[in-house]
């Protein structure tokens, strides 16, 4: 599709990425002539493409501007220019966040909901997607909410072996019962169970954190998935130094406080977060116990689940 810019400009824009060939991937920041800012650029189908992020918003797309309105910029002048807008105060905040060794990142958004954002990962693994757990949210939440906001966190080689899975997540936005904020959880999402935390997931030795950053996000669009601005560790397992590099992507990581599977309660705003790659069950069944109890105030709409970025945004304006 296209639109007309705020200066009359033409440009294309794309709320479903359009496959094809990509090459030239890179971080590229910058703003456009209507104040978006650019954080990645690409050639795909023989035009230069970027994805962008509205500052106040924290909504990503992806666009193909006219040359004459894209203004290339260092990260230093961004943080300047946008220092008051949501996006560049929840990069701040993250900053304070970098310390920890599990669960670094936001962990809790909008404390004034009157329920949390759902957050769903989906790590490799060779056992089929736990559709169930969609299945019921749609039973539970419409029409309530419709489409119901969910956020999922997604590796590259999840994507590779459960393609038929993820044609079936793609149908549910395309019906409109789900409405997903797709997140980068790592291309590889390397995990091995003799290690200590310290040297493991990506804190692994000789890890190459560009590639399971930018590696996933071509392989989210290549699969017409929208990415957003945040990333989840895999096993929410970081330190301060791989934490840090992350930021320089121009990406919030999350963490959770509630993940179901460890007996952690939601809160009002919590990141709620459970495993539909069929290798969590206790957190599925927890998950769904949950949302049968809550069935009255589903339908009073005082308990309800909110999408990510807008929660985001809207705790940095308080």
């Amino acid at each position: 599709m296209s639109r007309i810019s705020r200066t009359g400009l033409i440009w294309l824009v794309f709320s479903v990425p359009v496959f094809g060939q990509l090459s030239s991937y890179k971080v590229f920041f910058g703003t456009t002539t209507d104040q978006q800012i650019l954080l990645r650029q690409w050639q795909q189908n023989g035009r230069m493409q970027y994805l962008v992020v509205h500052p106040q918003t924290l909504e990503t797309r992806i666009i193909s501007p006219p040359t004459a309105s894209v203004r290339a910029a260092t990260w230093a002048d961004l943080e300047q220019r946008f220092s008051k807008t949501a996006y560049m105060r929840a990069l701040q905040a993250e900053k304070n966040r970098d310390g920890s060794l599990q669960d670094a990142g936001i962990e809790r958004a909008d404390t004034t909901e009157r329920g949390f954002s759902l957050t769903i990962d989906l790590c490799p693994s060779t056992k089929p997607l736990t559709r169930a757990v969609f299945e019921q949210l749609i039973a539970a939440f419409e029409p309530e909410e419709k489409p119901i906001p969910v956020t999922i966190t997604i590796t590259g080689l999840w994507m590779q072996s459960h393609v038929s899975d993820l044609a079936y997540l793609k149908s549910l936005v395309k019906r409109r019962d789900l409405d997903i904020t797709w997140v980068n959880h790592s291309f590889h999402h390397r995990y091995d169970p003799r290690l200590p935390l310290p040297v493991n997931f990506l804190l692994e030795p000789a890890t190459n954190l560009n590639d399971e950053v930018l590696m996933n996000e071509q392989a989210m669009i290549l699969n017409g998935l929208l990415p957003s601005i945040f990333f989840r560790f895999p096993g929410l397992v970081s330190d301060k130094t791989v934490f840090d590099r992350v930021l320089t992507f121009g990406l919030l990581p999350i963490g959770s406080d509630a993940w179901l599977a460890k007996n952690q309660q939601p809160k009002q705003g919590s990141l709620v977060l459970i495993h539909a790659n069929g290798n969590e069950p206790l957190g599925i069944t927890d998950f769904i116990r949950l949302i049968r109890q809550k069935s009255v105030s589903i339908r009073n709409k005082t308990w309800l689940l909110y999408e990510l970025p807008g929660s985001v945004a809207k705790a940095e304006e308080q």
